[in-house]
C-alpha cells in the first residue's frame, strides 16, 4: 500500500471513531452540553485533559520550536508542566468546590457583579480566540501535507471537522471523543520517538537516547548536534536562551500563571462526580501530559540531527561539511521534501545556482563560518523549514515505514482538533451561559441556551479559521500570546477570589481591565490590532520588545503584575465585599464543607 493510501486509511479510520463517539455521547441538555453531567471517570477525565491540553502547540509545534531555540525551548516544557501543577493544586479543587463549571460564572459570583462576570467573559473570548488561531494553525499544517493542498485549504476542511463533532457532541461527545484522541496522538508521538531514538543511539526510550552516545562512535547524540549546528553558524544547541535571561524567566512564568488561567482546562474538572474526583483527575492528567512532555526534547533534537544529515552527507559520513559534494543535488533529494513543498511550509531556493542545497545560517555573527561559507561560493541559506512541520516530517526524514507515517498524520490532527473543540466548549459556555442567560435573557429556556451555545461555536470557528489564514507567528507562539492574555486577565482575578477573601468587586474588575490592556497594547503594538499585518505601531512604544528585551509572547506575566497591583491599589479605596461573601470564601476552602457541592453543576 503506497504511503497517500495509508495516511486516508489511517486518518479516515481515526476520524470516523471521534464523529461516532460524539454521536454516540452526545449531549441531551445543557448539564451534559457544559460538564458531560459531572459522571465521567478521573481516569477518563485525565486522559481527555491531557488530549485537550497536549494542543497543536504541544504536539506539532513545540518540539519543532525546541528543535529551532535548542535549550532556550525549554521555557516551554517548564512554563506549561509547571503552570498545569500550579493549576491542579491551587486552582482546580476550589473551583470545583465551589460548583461554578464556567470561570466568568465564578467571578460574577464571588465578585458579586454582573459587570465582572462580564469583564471576564471578554477576557475569555480574547484569550480562548487567541488560543484556537494557533489550533487551526496547526491543523491547515497537517491537513495540507496529508491531503496535499495548501494549508489555506487545510485550514477550512478543520473547521468542518471541527463544526460536526463539537457542535453536535458538546462536553460529553467530546470528553468521550478526547479520551480517544489521547490514545491516537500520545502512540502517533512516543512510536516514532522510540523507532528513531533507537536508530540513533540504540536505545529505545528517547529519553534516555537523548543522552546517550551515538551507533558506533563514542560521542554523544548532543555532542555532535552541537559540532554540526555551530559549524554552520547556528548557535549552539545546548546553551542558546531565548533572548535574555529576564526574558526567559518572564516567559515561562507567563506561560505557567497563563496554564492556570486557561478556562477550557479549567472547565475539565467539573466533568467528574466529586471534589475528590477532581483532584485524582489533576494527577491522572499530569502522568499522561508527562509521557508527550518529556518525550519533546529527544524528538526536537534528533528530528533536527536527520534533517542535517539529510541535507548535509557529511554530518553522518564524517568530514568537510562546506564541501562542495556534501551538499545534496536538489534533482536527487528526497521525495519527503517536494511532499512538503508542495505545503509552501518547506522552500527551496538555489541562490549560488550549482543545483545544490545548502542548510545554514547566513545571517550568523560566527566568523569562523562565515569564512567557509564564503570559501565555498555559498551566497546565503537554501532551505527555508517551518518550524511547525518538524515532528510531522520526523518519520519521513528518518525513512520510517508508511503506516508509522499514517499514525503521525493522524495524530497531529487528534491534537489539533481536540484542543479546538474545547476552546469552543468554552467560547459556547462564555456567550450562551454567562451573557445571554446570566446576564442579558435569564428567562432563556434549556433549548435556547443550547442553540445559542452552538451558534456562538460555529461563529467561533468562522474567526479563528480566518485569523488563522494569517496568523501572527508558528503555532506554539501564537500560542504563547494566549497564554500571556490568560495571564493578565483571568489568573489573578480567580487567585484574588479564592484567597482574598477581602478583594471587593471594584478591585477586581480593575485589575482585569488594567492587565488585559497593558498586555493587548503591548503584543498588538508587535502584531498588528487583533493581528491583522500592516496595523503594528512599535514606534510608539520605542520599538521591538523595548520593554527590558521582554518579547510579545513572554508580556502577561507583566500584565499579570499590573492586574495584581491596581486591584490591590482599588481595593484600598473602596468598599469591603459584603460579609457573605467573605464568609462563602472562607467556607471554599475549608475541606470540611466539600460534600455540600459534591455533584453540583
Amino acid at each position: 500500500m503506497d504511503l497517500q493510501t495509508t495516511i486516508y486509511l489511517m486518518v479516515g479510520l481515526s476520524f470516523s471513531l471521534y464523529i461516532g463517539i460524539a454521536v454516540w455521547a452526545r449531549a441531551g441538555s445543557t448539564s451534559e452540553f457544559y460538564s458531560a453531567g459531572g459522571s465521567v471517570h478521573p481516569v477518563l477525565n485525565g486522559m481527555a485533559t491531557g488530549a485537550d491540553w497536549m494542543s497543536a502547540a504541544s504536539f506539532i509545534s513545540m518540539a519543532g520550536l525546541i528543535a529551532n531555540m535548542g535549550y532556550g525551548g525549554a521555557l516551554f516544557l517548564m512554563g506549561w508542566t509547571g503552570g498545569y501543577v500550579l493549576l491542579a493544586m491551587l486552582l482546580a479543587p476550589y473551583l470545583r468546590k465551589f460548583g461554578k463549571f464556567t470561570v466568568p460564572q465564578f467571578i460574577g459570583d464571588r465578585f458579586y457583579s454582573k459587570g465582572a462576570s462580564l469583564i471576564a467573559v471578554v477576557c475569555l473570548l480574547t484569550a480562548s480566540l487567541t488560543y484556537i488561531i494557533g489550533q487551526m494553525t496547526g491543523v491547515g499544517v497537517a491537513f495540507s501535507r496529508f491531503l496535499g493542498v495548501s494549508s489555506d485549504v487545510g485550514i477550512y476542511v478543520g473547521m468542518g471537522i471541527v463544526f460536526l463533532y463539537a457542535v453536535f457532541g458538546g462536553m460529553k461527545g467530546i470528553t468521550y471523543t478526547q479520551v480517544a484522541q489521547y490514545i491516537v496522538l500520545i502512540l502517533a508521538y512516543t512510536i516514532p520517538a522510540i523507532f528513531i531514538s533507537l536508530q540513533l543511539t540504540g536505545n529505545f526510550l528517547p529519553q534516555l537516547g537523548l543522552g546517550s552516545t551515538m551507533t558506533g562512535t563514542d560521542m554523544s547524540l548532543l555532542a555532535k548536534l552541537d559540532g554540526v549546528v555551530t559549524d554552520l553558524g547556528f548557535g549552539k544547541y545546548t546553551t542558546t536562551t531565548a533572548g535574555s535571561t529576564l526574558n526567559m524567566f518572564v516567559y515561562t512564568m507567563s506561560l505557567m500563571i497563563g496554564t492556570a488561567g486557561l478556562p477550557h482546562v479549567i472547565m475539565r474538572f467539573f466533568t467528574v462526580p466529586t471534589v475528590k474526583d477532581a483532584r485524582s483527575s489533576a494527577g491522572w492528567a499530569l502522568v499522561f501530559i508527562a509521557i508527550l512532555y518529556t518525550t519533546a526534547p529527544a524528538v526536537a533534537a534528533m528530528a533536527k540531527l536527520n534533517l542535517h544529515s539529510t541535507v548535509n552527507t557529511a554530518v553522518a559520513k564524517g568530514g568537510d561539511l562546506y564541501a562542495p559534494e556534501a551538499s545534496i543535488q536538489a534533482e536527487t533529494r528526497p521525495d519527503w521534501m517536494k511532499r512538503w513543498e508542495k505545503t509552501g511550509l518547506l522552500k527551496f531556493t538555489d541562490k549560488n545556482a550549482d543545483g545544490r542545497i545548502q542548510y545554514y545560517n547566513d545571517k550568523t555573527k560566527n566568523e569562523a563560518a562565515i569564512a567557509k561559507a564564503t570559501a565555498a561560493g555559498w551566497k546565503g541559506n537554501e532551505l527555508d523549514v517551518n518550524a511547525d512541520i518538524i515532528v510531522l516530517a520526523n518519520p519521513e526524514i528518518a525513512l520510517l515505514p508508511n503506516w508509522v507515517i499514517g499514525l503521525v498524520a493522524a495524530g497531529g490532527l487528534a491534537a489539533a482538533l481536540s484542543t479546538a473543540a474545547g476552546l469552543l466548549m468554552a467560547i459556547s459556555a462564555a456567550v450562551s451561559h454567562d451573557l445571554i442567560k446570566n446576564i442579558f435573557m435569564p428567562d432563556i429556556s434549556e433549548k435556547g441556551e443550547l442553540l445559542a451555545g452552538k451558534v456562538a461555536m460555529a461563529a467561533a470557528i468562522v474567526v479563528a479559521g480566518y485569523l488563522g489564514l494569517n496568523p501572527p507567528g508558528f503555532a506554539a507562539g501564537t500560542v504563547a500570546l494566549a497564554f500571556g492574555i490568560a495571564a493578565s486577565s483571568l489568573f489573578p482575578a480567580i487567585m484574588m477570589g479564592i484567597f482574598s477573601k477581602k478583594m471587593n468587586k471594584e478591585g477586581a474588575m480593575a485589575g482585569m481591565l488594567a492587565g488585559l490592556f497593558i498586555t493587548l497594547f503591548y503584543v498588538f503594538a508587535h502584531k498588528g490590532i487583533f493581528f491583522i499585518k500592516g496595523t503594528e505601531y512599535l514606534g510608539l512604544i520605542g520599538g521591538p520588545n523595548s520593554f527590558f528585551g521582554i518579547t510579545p509572547e513572554a508580556f502577561g506575566a507583566i500584565g499579570a503584575l499590573v492586574n495584581f497591583a491596581v486591584a490591590f491599589a482599588v481595593d484600598k479605596v473602596t468598599p469591603e465585599p459584603p460579609e457573605h461573601i467573605q464568609h462563602m470564601v472562607e467556607s471554599v476552602r475549608i475541606p470540611r464543607g466539600s460534600k455540600l457541592v459534591d455533584g453540583a453543576h
